[in-house]
């Protein structure tokens, strides 16, 4: 890497942090990680070593007036995503923040708020608008493929058992942020308009032994309702689900369909008498969408150094953190939800 590369501090040394930090250090051209923080400082050293970095810290506010480092990714819990984002802000530093952006709209505003004051990037971590796949699709709809679109329905659903913080909503704004956020952005992003309307009902049926302690946890999670334009549509999540890692879309138009995503782990069926046949599933999202993470650093490497607009905005981050709001608050009412 050159001297002049930009110079990209990691926040949250967790899995997704790692996914990004070893493409800005092996992959990203233009650009290198210099520093790592995580508050538990055995993860900050190991991780920095991987990364061939030399400083690594327990605390961001080290970064700050860091010359080094021009750029920050915030990989860190939802709840500590804004005093972060603007720290690194008024400290001049462009930001990638992975999603959910914010823990509400009130957080997301000064978020924004702080990066237009201080004028430094702000990047919200919807991969999937990088995806290949997805491209294509957003082009077919555009270029009249598949007719008028009429109906777009999204799913995620997640393999593992949730961390024990996730089960308080206070802290985690529920599966709808913490696992469709991508759902939701990538819906407004192929509608072109903004939800006027949604319904939501979730439940808890996977996770019964903490239901007394968290009694507004849910594991499943369905929403439905319709865009300004007209557009309708459904999402579907679930955390737990166990048998993979799950995540595809349909559009359907005036004039035919689109899919999108793949279920299969590997190119490989087989059959046995015993077990019938069988083929891996996909486990996780890490492997699905991979070449979308580096598609998206890629590109936030380059918005920094051309001066260009993030492909995906602060408003984008803050319209996902709106229609949570919307979605929880309609599971808790059980009643229709006007934005």
């Amino acid at each position: 890497m050159g001297k002049n590369d930009l110079g990209i501090a990691l926040i949250g040394a967790g899995r997704a942090g790692m996914i990004h930090a070893e493409n800005f250090a092996h992959r990203v051209e233009g650009a290198r990680i210099v520093a790592v923080v995580d508050v538990v400082e055995e993860n900050a050293k190991k991780s920095a070593a991987l990364l061939d970095c030399e400083k690594f810290y327990t605390d961001y506010t080290n970064i700050l007036n860091d010359p080094s480092v021009q750029a920050v990714m915030v990989v860190s819990p939802t709840n500590l995503h804004k005093q972060i984002v603007i720290d690194c802000a008024n400290a001049g530093k462009h930001i990638f923040c992975e999603k959910p952006m914010a823990m509400n709209t009130t957080e997301c505003d000064e978020m924004i708020e702080a990066c237009r004051k201080n004028r430094v990037k702000l990047q919200i971590g919807f991969m999937r608008r990088h995806d290949e796949n997805f491209c294509r699709a957003k082009e077919l709809v555009e270029s009249g493929t598949i007719g008028e679109l009429v109906l777009i329905r999204s799913n995620t659903r997640g393999p593992s058992k949730p961390r024990p913080w996730m089960y308080d909503i206070k802290k985690s704004n529920g599966i709808l942020a913490e696992i469709n956020s991508h759902d939701i952005d990538s819906i407004r992003w192929f509608a072109g308009s903004e939800i006027k309307r949604l319904f939501a009902v979730a439940g808890n049926y996977r996770n019964p032994e903490v239901a007394a302690e968290y009694p507004d946890y849910y594991d499943n999670v369905v929403m439905n309702g319709v865009f300004e334009n007209g557009i309708q549509f459904s999402i579907d999540g679930a955390a737990y689900v166990e048998y993979g890692y799950d995540s595809k879309m349909e559009l359907v138009g005036t004039k035919g369909v689109l899919h999108i995503g793949r279920n299969e782990g590997a190119f490989l069926r087989y059959a046995t008498a015993e077990t019938g046949i069988c083929e891996p599933f996909i486990q996780s999202w890490m492997t699905l969408f991979k070449d979308a993470y580096l598609a998206e650093d890629n590109s936030f490497a380059s918005c920094v150094r051309r001066d260009m607009q993030p492909k995906v905005t602060g408003a984008d981050g803050r319209m996902a953190v709106r229609i949570v709001e919307a979605g929880n608050e309609s599971i808790s009412s059980g009643g229709i939800v006007e934005l």
